[in-house]
Parts: C-alpha cells; structure tokens; sequence
C-alpha cells in the first residue's frame, strides 16, 4: 500500500507542472491563476468557518498577517513565475528541476542567515544541484525555438521566492495548524491573482474547453491530491519518506512533459537530472554525517521538501525542540503546486 500511495502521491505532485503547460496555451497565466484559487479559497474558506474553527483558536494578527506573507512568497509569487515560465516557452521538466533547486539553496544558506552549521558535503552537493539545472537548462535552451533567453531566469526567481518563503515561517514562533496556513495561503493568492488579473483586463476565462480543463486538473489533482496524498504519507511513513519523494518529482515531470507535449528529453536531459539526483543523495550523506560528529549536535541545515510552510506541516508533526528541525521547510507551491 505504501508503495502504491508513493506513485499516486509522485504523480499528484508532479502533475502541478503539467496542469500550468496544460492552461498555457488557452489563457494568461494571472487569468488561469485566479480561476485556480477563487474555488479554492471558497472551499478552504468554508471549511475554516465550520469544521476548522478550532484550529485558529489563540491566533493574533500578527500570526495571520505572517502567514499572508510567507502565502505571497511561496504561493502568488512562485507561481506566477513557474506559470509564466512555461508561458514563454520553458519546458516543464526544467521548471520542475529550477524548483528542486529551493531545499539546496536554503539548506545552504542556513548557515550565513542563521548560523545553523553546513558541511563541505552539503555545499558539494548544492555544486552539484546548479550543474545539473545547467545542464537540463542548456539542453532546453538548445532545443527550443523561440524562447527569449531570459525566460529560464523566471524560474529562478520563483525558487529564490520560495527560499524567502521557508525563511520567513522559520522566524515564527508560533505552532500554526495546517488548516490555517493553507487557508490563508489560498485566500491571500485569490486576492493578488484577482488584482492582477483586473488590472490586466484577465477577468473573464476563455471559453475555451482546456481552460476549464486545466483549472479542474490543478484544482483536484494537484492541489487536494498532491497535499491529500502529502499528508497521508506523511503521517504513515514520516518526512524523511517525504523528502526522498519529493526529489523525483523533476525526472518525473520531463518524462511526462516528453510524453505529452513532446518536450525534449535527450542523453543531455537525463544526464543533468542525475546530477540532481546525485546531488540530493550527497546532501542527505553530508547531513548524516554531520548528525554523528563529535559534537553531538545535530546539522540542521538538512534538505527538507521542495516548499516552505513547516508552520503547517512539520510542526504540526512533532513535539521536537525548534533548534532540532530541519530548516527547509515543507510543501505548499511546489511541484504539486505548479
């Protein structure tokens, strides 16, 4: 069972990216947005006023208006990056890997912003990381046609959205339940999505079928099905089950992308996403390693999953000191989300 739950919850994540490609090509990407978490919030918005009224119980302004921030870093402005990538012509597969990106950069990153120690393995392991988004990037740029070389810097602005993100929850001291973060994530893209989508005349959705059909498919698929499985698998098996999973998303997304929309997928491509990979595995190394010095204190720059909101998922988890946590924290936008 545990088996089957992975595949279902690896496939669920990795279909974020291709619901964005999916909508690409029917309307903007703000219009496509906003379609996206205006049901969303409706229904998350429901559920908090009635079955989930416990879980803001103790909850300031403060703590809401937190997490409305950390909801624009690692929801409105990722995804407006991810989507409009794959707009001007990005490949999934690529996007997904940039994305994967966003646990090593705040991994590495724990040490100078929070003194948090980083071994020579980890920031081997990061070298690796970025080789490997250069080479996919490299293989895609060469391939394509048409697509500004610019356009493979959006993505990266996305992961690094994502990085201040994690580190802005990382700040707070306060257990928010997953229910919250996730309603109020939902609630504040609707708002910005909405705005932007006024502003740049993208009320209206096309009358196109894909439309629709992309909105369903992110809606349900990528949204209630990547976090459902998320937290399930989470619950049965843990996070470091969770982490390991989450670094296939990226092959995962160009051999479906390949398949569907005929992107390229060359010896180029699957060399750079080994290098991701093996970049992942030689991370994991050098936090065991770190783990077990003579010290015995416990490296807490580890990688965690592809996307901030630890307020809301490792939190809720574990009864731990917060010195002894992971710093990247876990999904709300990432490839589930994409």
């Amino acid at each position: 069972m545990n088996i089957l739950l992975s595949i279902a919850f690896v496939g669920a994540w990795s279909s974020g990216f291709i619901g964005a490609k999916l909508g690409s090509g029917s309307a903007s990407t703000v219009t496509l947005l906003m379609w996206r978490f205006l049901p969303l919030a409706l229904v998350l918005g429901v559920v908090a006023l009635t079955a989930a009224r416990s879980s803001w119980r103790g909850l300031g302004a403060r703590d809401l208006l937190r997490q409305a921030g950390v909801g624009v870093l690692s929801q409105s402005g990722y995804l407006l990056t991810v989507y409009y990538a794959i707009e001007l012509g990005v490949s999934s597969g690529t996007t997904a890997l940039i994305d994967g990106t966003q646990p090593l950069v705040a991994g590495a990153l724990a040490g100078p912003l929070l003194g948090l120690a980083v071994s020579r393995t980890q920031w081997l392991g990061l070298g690796l990381g970025v080789a490997g988004v250069a080479v996919v990037t490299t293989a895609d740029a060469g391939a394509a046609t048409g697509v500004a070389w610019w356009a493979y810097l959006v993505p990266f602005l996305g992961m690094l959205s994502m990085v201040a993100a994690t580190f802005l929850d990382r700040r707070s001291r306060t257990d928010i339940r997953p229910m919250v973060s996730m309603t109020v994530h939902a609630l504040t893209s609707a708002v910005v999505f909405t705005a932007l989508a006024a502003a740049t005349g993208g009320l209206t959705p096309p009358a196109d079928g894909s439309f629709w059909t992309a909105v369903v498919w992110l809606v349900t698929l990528s949204t209630f099905g990547g976090y459902g499985l998320y937290w399930l698998i989470l619950r049965r098996s843990g996070v470091t089950k969770v982490n390991t999973l989450m670094f296939l998303m990226a092959p995962v997304t160009a051999v479906w992308g390949a398949l569907m929309f005929g992107e390229p997928f060359g010896t180029q491509t699957v060399a750079g996403l080994a290098l991701g990979l093996l970049a992942v595995a030689v991370v994991h190394r050098g936090d065991r390693g770190a783990r077990g010095d003579r010290s015995g204190r416990r490296c807490t720059a580890a990688v965690g999953p592809l996307t901030p909101r630890r307020s809301a998922w490792h939190r809720a988890r574990s009864s731990s000191r917060r010195s002894e946590r992971p710093v990247p924290a876990t999904p709300t936008a990432g490839p589930g989300e994409g």
